[in-house]
């Protein structure tokens, strides 16, 4: 019987599925090392469901798509498009950023698979954007068309660290002294975290004493580093006006999620922190954003289920 497959490729992994009509199934994840090239790897995955034969694909994957040659910034993998589909005798393959995975998962992810921080509810079809603070920062916007889900790709992640409070303002001046520029990405990432709690480490003229964000997190959770604590404190608070800027870009009645590798350790942290009050501190606009929700994305495989929901939409099977 025919199947199709999707495949979601970082710099360390590859996970792979194959799509049914309720979802993903047959999950395995192969490291990218092992394998020379990008088709070496899918087609370990089809030795390993020999009784299945897959016939259309959807690949999202960490680097731009811009045409048929992609190339991974962070890994050894370059393909050409065409000719991976001519490899694996398929039908029909989609390559797809990860990010734009990522926002086409959103619409179709349960209340059981995202956490709600805070008050909001979403209106059915309303644009929606995503953010997922990580090694970088990703931004993805996704609206509804008459042709079904549209992203509107960009580069959300490299945009002006604007300052709300005091605090933020120490953390600017340090970004503008270290870098020439503050940007977002360097507030909202690993080493962002390791970037807020160096500047406020500094500006109290006490001595740095972690350099990697795991640490700080650890600390700050822990209640055994007021320094650590206060960052990750003015971390939530940057992400809530971060994302109250988005929903304003865009009237995201359908709902501001926050993806990444980061957030999601510390749920009741964020749910506990003025992520939420800063999101709505938006002076005379906060009537304009106080109904839109904001979420935490808690399902581990949105990333197949968005390069699924991509498929479907693009497909007729």
């Amino acid at each position: 019987m025919s199947q199709r497959f999707v495949a979601d490729v970082g710099g360390t992994n590859i996970r792979l599925a194959r799509v049914t009509e309720s979802g993903v199934t047959d999950i395995k994840k192969y490291m990218c090392e092992e394998f020379a090239s990008i088709d070496l790897a899918i087609a370990q995955y089809f030795s390993d469901m020999p009784e299945v034969s897959f016939s259309e694909g959807c690949i999202a994957i960490a680097c731009p798509v811009l045409g048929d040659k992609v190339e991974m910034t962070n890994h050894s993998w370059a393909f050409s498009q065409n000719a991976l589909k001519a490899q694996l005798k398929l039908d029909a393959l989609f390559v797809i950023n990860d990010f734009t995975a990522v926002a086409h998962s959103l619409p179709v992810l349960s209340s059981e698979q995202v956490v709600q921080v805070g008050e909001g509810t979403a209106i059915e079809n309303g644009n929606i954007a995503v953010f997922g603070p990580g090694t970088g920062l990703g931004v993805e916007h996704i609206t509804m068309t008459d042709s079904g889900w549209q992203t509107l790709d960009g580069e959300g992640g490299h945009v002006d660290f604007a300052p709300v409070d005091e605090t933020d303002i120490v953390v600017w001046r340090h970004l503008q002294a270290t870098f020439s520029r503050a940007s977002a990405e360097e507030v909202m990432s690993g080493r962002g975290i390791l970037n807020i709690y160096t500047a406020l480490a500094n500006d109290a003229k006490k001595p740095v004493e972690f350099n990697e964000p795991a640490q700080i997190t650890e600390a700050a959770l822990a209640g055994t580093c007021a320094i650590a604590e206060a960052a990750l404190h003015q971390f939530c608070r940057i992400m809530g006006s971060f994302a109250g800027n988005l929903a304003l870009n865009m009237a995201t009645t359908g709902g501001i999620f926050i993806g990444g590798g980061i957030a999601n350790r510390f749920p009741e942290f964020i749910k506990n922190s003025d992520f939420r009050a800063r999101f709505e501190a938006k002076g005379q606009m906060k009537h304009y954003v106080k109904d839109i929700p904001t979420y935490l994305i808690a399902e581990p495989d949105h990333g197949l289920l968005g390069a699924a929901a991509y498929l479907n939409q693009n497909t007729a099977s």
